[in-house]
């Protein structure tokens, strides 16, 4: 079976879908793998480390994708080359299947099996696939090292001849992998961590990584089944904003990590919320390029706004490209692995397997699963 792994062609995109490591594993597993030039010098894998491994290099993109059973990539591809695919071709990256209607269409039209990243069930079994994850403890780590080196001041205590520091206060917007690995970056730091999330149930979590939780009534909100927050109504949103307004005008840090799968996140952070902040304080928006929770950020932008900077950096995982290509080549290889069979070298698609039927969008030419199916065929 031949799995082929194109170069990642988004502006500034240095992460790669597979790492030298994961090639190895896959030939192992009796895979023919064949990577386009410079798949993976934006993370430091020059193409002699994979042909180390068993892979071959091809130059040409479209016989690449053309001679490909199975392509694996990280960002989503344009619908025209989803008709360079041939029919039966399986295909896995992320393809936010919520908004993309036009390419899940196409895929299905070219009778591809599109695998979509984001849509791995959250669940024990399939932690070791979670991409979703494993970018955004990244992006939590990332957010929190952009901040220190924006704010005007250092984040621990300091007690020296000349007098006592004292820390930064940081605080932080929603407690899932990314909120959680920024409040432990922070505290690694020396920062005093004050940390909010709409589910109470993450609490101990937060006090477990030396934060203190901010406790609001919101009444009923709880979470989904797959873990994530649920959304909250306009009024809870309203009661989270008036709560949350004297810690953000008291904090030197402020970092937003709330984003709804598939729709806009809620603003928390408005534009009264940042003119309350003292000059030289920071804001992190990492919600910034799906709509932003803060007002007044702008997406892959740093602006200004009365002396507060408000940082609305996307992409922060690629910031750390090589290790974020590791974790998410791991999560792509556990994937494909899952259902391999040995004895055929080749990928299974089982939709028996408790994973697949959850992240499979398209198959055999039509929108197999039944969410983005009725999404699409409600959108006609």
């Amino acid at each position: 079976m031949r799995l082929a792994i194109p170069r990642e062609i988004h502006p500034g995109e240095n992460r790669a879908a597979v790492t030298p490591e994961t090639v190895k594993k896959l030939v192992r597993l009796g895979a023919d793998v064949v990577i386009e030039t410079g798949a993976g010098v934006g993370s430091g894998f020059a193409d002699d480390l994979y042909t180390a491994e068993g892979a071959s290099i091809e130059a040409d993109r479209s016989a690449l994708l053309g001679s490909a059973d199975m392509v694996l990539r990280l960002r989503k591809p344009d619908t025209d080359e989803v008709a360079m695919l041939k029919p039966g071709c399986i295909h896995v990256s992320y393809l936010d299947p919520f908004n993309e209607h036009a390419l899940i269409r196409a895929f299905a039209e070219q009778k591809v099996t599109a695998i979509s990243m984001e849509m791995i069930p959250r669940s024990t079994r399939s932690q070791k696939m979670d991409a979703l994850s494993s970018q955004a403890n990244l992006a939590g780590y990332v957010a929190v090292l952009l901040a220190a080196a924006r704010l005007p001041r250092i984040f621990p205590m300091m007690m020296t001849p000349a007098g006592t520091l004292k820390p930064a206060k940081v605080f932080i917007i929603g407690a899932g992998v990314a909120g959680l690995q920024a409040i432990a970056t922070a505290k690694r730091l020396g920062a005093k961590v004050t940390a909010f999330d709409t589910r109470p149930v993450v609490a101990e979590q937060v006090q477990s990584l030396g934060g203190k939780f901010l406790e609001i009534d919101l009444g009923d909100t709880g979470q989904t089944q797959d873990g994530y927050a649920r959304e909250l109504t306009p009024e809870q949103v309203e009661i989270q904003r008036q709560a949350q307004k004297d810690v953000i005008a008291d904090s030197d840090v402020v970092i937003t990590t709330a984003q709804v799968f598939g729709r806009k996140p809620p603003v928390l952070v408005t534009a009264d919320m940042v003119a309350g902040m003292a000059p030289g304080s920071v804001i992190v928006d990492m919600a910034a390029e799906t709509g932003g929770n803060v007002e007044g950020s702008v997406p892959n932008e740093v602006v200004d706004v009365n002396g507060v900077t408000i940082i609305g950096t996307g992409n922060l995982a690629n910031i750390a490209a090589r290790d974020a290509s590791t974790m998410y080549a791991s999560n792509m290889f556990n994937l494909v692995e899952d259902t391999w069979d040995k004895e055929a070298k080749r990928f299974v698609l089982d939709m028996e397997n408790d994973i697949l039927p959850g992240c499979v969008i398209t198959h055999d030419g039509a929108v197999v699963h039944p969410t983005i199916k009725e999404m699409i065929t409600g959108a006609n």
